[in-house]
């Protein structure tokens, strides 16, 4: 949603600043079972938003909300909070805008004589199952809504809760490609609690992957970010990524921390307090950019890649998803069929029995806040 053509000249009283000038916001709710988060309800006037002019394998993705009570201390996504007039720390983690009305508005933009199918991608910037979508339940109807166009979709999150709409899915891959990526960095679960406080657990995203692939649904899983000299050590990814092989993953992308301003400082300060011995490396490691010095970057490629080839993850590998049963003679289910487009709709499809699994965004696209939201 383009926040920037929703402000008005005066700001509401009693609300957060920069929230204000938003024509959308509807209320602010707290509530006891999200002790210190509030959720800003507001009504966007788009939902799907174009990411032209990059290298990714996407032109389009849905945010649902902004701000993530994962509280991942290095989320490259904590600067577009400053847009709100709030900050990338703790604002970001507990300050949560919520765009109830998108299922509705994604509808009459797929119904539009200018949709031409296109993969849209979620999870590129804030987390479609973090905590909040067990509150506001907005994914099946992005779901229903993306496959019953026609338009293949990819979904990337930590978030456990994507286990409530597997079936959903699973009837969407029935009619579009659909490809799910699970982010999963750290086989520790002790440095999990500290590095990413709100999210479900390593045996949790585990069993995640498990589940979609029983599901018979492709599952990537990005191994990011990889924290040098906190995960990037042989034994730990060679561990991680044997739990990943065993859990059925069917590829790996593994990615080293990007540190963009605004997410920097706050991954600094946590930093500095928990692991004090390790500022000044990090500081010299990220001193000319958000990226690892090339010096670092290639030893992790060194390192990385016979640990891919041994546990099936390499790029001459066929660690593949298995194709999504989709019979001819066999009519659709209840839940299936409601995906299917009306006749006047033309979508673009790929046959029946040949698409591929949708592919998965990277967590880290250079792209600007202005195209993401």
């Amino acid at each position: 949603m383009r926040w920037a053509g929703q402000q008005v000249d005066a700001e509401t009283p009693g609300t957060l600043p920069g929230l204000g000038s938003i024509a959308g916001l509807v209320r602010s709710v707290t509530t006891p079972e999200f002790r210190g988060v509030t959720f800003h309800e507001v009504l966007a006037r788009s939902a799907l938003n174009s990411v032209p002019g990059t290298s990714l394998p996407f032109n389009w993705t849905i945010n649902p909300y902004r701000g993530c009570t994962h509280a991942c201390r290095y989320c490259f996504a904590r600067p577009t909070h400053r847009y709100l007039e709030l900050d990338e720390g703790a604002d970001f983690d507990q300050q949560i805008v919520v765009k109830t009305n998108v299922v509705d508005v994604l509808r009459r933009e797929l119904a539009r004589p200018s949709w031409r199918g296109e993969q849209v991608a979620l999870g590129t910037n804030t987390d479609p199952y973090q905590r909040a979508e067990g509150r506001y339940r907005l994914m099946p109807g992005i779901i229903e809504a993306l496959a019953g166009s026609g338009t293949s979709l990819s979904v990337l999150t930590k978030g456990t809760l994507l286990r409530r709409d597997l079936d959903l899915l699973s009837a969407a891959a029935s009619e579009v490609s659909v490809g799910i990526g699970v982010s999963l960095a750290l086989a520790d679960e002790d440095l999990r609690k500290l590095v990413d406080p709100g999210a479900p657990s390593v045996r949790g995203r585990l069993d995640l992957i498990r589940a979609v692939r029983n599901a018979n649904l492709p599952c990537g899983v990005m191994v990011a970010p990889v924290l040098p000299w906190l995960t990037d050590s042989t034994e730990h990814l060679d561990s991680l990524l044997g739990m990943l092989a065993e859990a059925g993953a069917t590829g790996v992308t593994p990615l080293v921390l990007h540190l963009r301003p605004g997410a920097k400082e706050w991954f600094m300060t946590w930093l500095s307090q928990t692991r004090p011995d390790l500022v000044p490396r990090y500081t010299s490691l990220y001193a000319h950019g958000p990226n690892a010095a090339p010096s670092y970057l290639s030893a992790f490629q060194s390192k990385i890649h016979p640990l891919l080839d041994k546990h099936g993850f390499g790029r001459a590998s066929h660690h593949r998803s298995d194709p999504i049963p989709n019979s001819t003679d066999t009519p659709p289910g209840p839940t299936a069929a409601r995906f299917r487009p009306p006749p006047h709709r033309n979508p673009v499809r790929h046959p029946r029995g040949t698409h591929r699994p949708a592919p998965i965004p990277h967590e880290t696209p250079d792209i600007t806040q202005q195209t993401l939201f």
